[in-house]
């Protein structure tokens, strides 16, 4: 079997570590007890004893196909944690929010996934709601496209294989410093993204503003791109 999603390191605590091994298996994609077991090693007892345990903390979760996923409680606990970035980008988002009138979010790639590390709904009306916490590939969508444009040219080579845009579709991105997306991730949503730069100048996030094509329309860039890099901005000032 193999141990591919197992933490490098051990606390001494038996259970501790292999918990963690659950969690860490979960966080590379939903998994049946099957693939529970394969992706970390555990015997199938073992793996169900301490996946259903981590179930009744809303550490893990299953979906109406039964496989296991992350919990709620994760981006509870996430939600607290010191995080510049996002406390950055949190006095910035609920501006853009109000300018544009839907749904805001902020991602950040974790490997060949981008992760929403903070978002904020509209009030009402019909909503791109992406829950803080959740993981999206980096093969479709606007966030997608930013964070791929200034990843480093290894793992722009890997995602790309199976992207639904092209190295061309990147350089544009570069060239004019955001990018739009329109049914890609989800069908009947539109969305734009800028990148979000550390005091570096290094790219650390992506802000994306998101919403139903039928309203915002297919090339929200005409609309919001001015706004989009103005807050991108304000967060790398206060970075």
């Amino acid at each position: 079997m193999r141990n591919d999603s197992a933490p490098t390191g051990s606390s001494g605590i038996g259970v501790l570590d292999k918990s963690v091994s659950v969690l860490r298996a979960v966080a590379h994609g939903p998994c049946t007890l099957n693939e529970l077991c394969e992706r970390t090693g555990l015997p199938r007892a073992t793996a169900h004893r301490l996946a259903a345990g981590l179930e009744i903390h809303r550490l893990l979760a299953r979906d109406t196909a039964g496989q296991w996923r992350p919990g709620p409680a994760l981006a509870e606990l996430g939600a607290g944690a010191a995080d510049a970035v996002r406390d950055a980008a949190m006095t910035v988002l609920p501006r853009l929010r109000e300018i544009t009138g839907e749904s805001v979010q902020l991602y950040r790639r974790e490997g060949t996934e981008r992760v929403c590390i903070a978002a904020v709904e509209p009030p009402s009306g019909l909503r791109d709601t992406v829950p803080i916490g959740s993981r999206l590939p980096m093969t479709a969508g606007s966030g997608a496209k930013v964070l791929l444009a200034w990843a480093d040219p290894a793992t722009a080579r890997i995602i790309l294989a199976d992207s639904d845009f092209t190295d061309r579709t990147l350089l544009e991105v570069r060239r004019r410093g955001w990018a739009q997306s329109a049914g890609e991730r989800e069908s009947g949503v539109a969305s734009i993204s800028a990148p979000v730069r550390d005091g570096a100048g290094k790219v650390v996030a992506a802000i994306s503003v998101s919403g139903p094509i039928d309203r915002i329309g297919r090339r929200p860039g005409a609309r919001w791109a001015a706004d989009l890099l103005a807050a991108a901005d304000a967060i790398h000032k206060r970075l």
